[in-house]
């Protein structure tokens, strides 16, 4: 099944999803709806792989799974490093909704899209507003060559930049509106500088998803969405990695520390938890390992070195082991022990404060309105 012989396929398809996105809310007005009517994500994607359970399946135009599973509501890895790591992706169709919507756009605003990706999102906001409304900007030459490609192809013309997205694009500035479809561990300086008072940045940070409005004073506040989104992180250069669990499983299992028992005031896999410590630690490489049929968490931060293993030893006790210049687990733990007490609030309930010297300020709702200086 291709794209030619088979449009009204595409078309019924592409009706079907964005149906399902409305009914679900995650697309509030007509604008958006129309968007995803009109641009055919398949274009964006003529081969992509899935990772459903642990496996991954590849799809490719021609073969007949693949326009079905191009209108599917999941990421569509797209791009992969020499270590299997996939480094670009077109993402679940719902968040891109939750995202644009939230981004509350106007006829006339003007936006910068950091991480230009497949095109496809650019596509999305190009018709929405208009292509001479839309810059998109990604560090990597060869998505950015190719998006330009099948954007035409499409029928949309932005302007691409191929460049460092944390410096933003300030050709084209003031923006009314950015929209990061990347992860971010803070939000960059230039991003504030480069929006009109005003704007709005709709950015994931950690894996949460901020939305902020700036000040006259070059300030940011807003609150997160509801629920945990991960995007392929920001890179400053196109072949820069970060640090992968497979490098890091002998030495972690190998290192040696200082031990103590630690009580843990929280399931760590449980959603708040996986927020919050995102947020508090975004350098960090957080992930877990089985070692002779025992679980344990590893966290490892690269421009320290400093590491922690927490093997359960009990339902709330564990083993913590660790080493470098920071106790990883002693910074986290007042985090996660204040969301239990204070009855597990959902992400809608947090916000974040990003002063104009940079200093990010995360808080919760409520009558004591408690506040965390995140660390740079």
């Amino acid at each position: 099944m291709t794209i030619t012989d088979a449009p009204s396929a595409a078309d019924e398809l592409r009706r079907h999803m964005a149906d399902h996105l409305v009914s679900t809310g995650c697309i509030r007005s007509k604008p958006w709806r129309a968007a995803f009517l009109s641009v055919p994500r398949h274009e964006f994607v003529p081969h992509f792989t899935v990772r459903s359970q642990g496996v991954l399946h590849e799809y490719s135009q021609g073969d007949p799974a693949w326009l079905t599973a191009a209108y599917q509501d999941i990421s569509l890895l797209t791009q992969f490093d020499q270590d299997g790591t996939a480094t670009s992706s077109s993402t679940q169709p719902s968040l891109m909704a939750r995202m644009l919507e939230a981004l509350d756009v106007r006829d006339g605003d003007t936006v910068l899209e950091v991480g230009a990706g497949t095109g496809y999102n650019a596509a999305l906001l190009s018709h929405r507003l208009g292509a001479d409304h839309v810059v998109t900007i990604d560090v990597d030459p060869k998505l950015v060559a190719t998006a330009r490609d099948r954007l035409r192809q499409a029928g949309y013309e932005p302007t691409l930049v191929a460049g460092d997205g944390m410096a933003g694009h300030p050709e084209r500035a003031p923006y009314d509106r950015l929209l990061a479809t990347c992860g971010v561990p803070r939000i960059p300086a230039p991003w504030l500088e480069q929006l009109r008072p005003g704007g709005m940045i709709v950015a994931n940070v950690g894996c949460g998803i901020a939305c902020l409005t700036l000040a006259a004073d070059h300030s940011a506040d807003g609150r997160f969405l509801p629920g945990l989104a991960t995007f392929m992180a920001a890179r400053p250069t196109p072949d820069a990695m970060g640090t992968t669990a497979q490098r890091l499983v002998k030495p972690l299992l190998a290192w040696t520390g200082q031990t103590r028992e630690i009580t843990i005031p929280a399931s760590l896999d449980a959603t708040g938890p996986q927020f919050l410590a995102s947020l508090l630690h975004p350098q960090v490489d957080d992930f877990v390992l089985t070692n002779d049929g025992q679980q344990m968490r590893c966290l490892f931060e690269p421009r320290t070195s400093s590491w922690a293993r927490i093997t359960m030893t009990g339902a709330r006790t564990a083993r913590l082991d660790h080493g470098g210049p920071r106790d990883l687990w002693t910074e986290r733990e007042p985090l996660l022990t204040h969301w239990q007490e204070t009855g597990r609030p959902g992400h809608e309930r947090y916000g974040l404060t990003v002063a104009p010297d940079g200093a990010h300020t995360l808080r919760l709702d409520g009558p004591k309105n408690t506040r965390w200086q995140l660390p740079d």
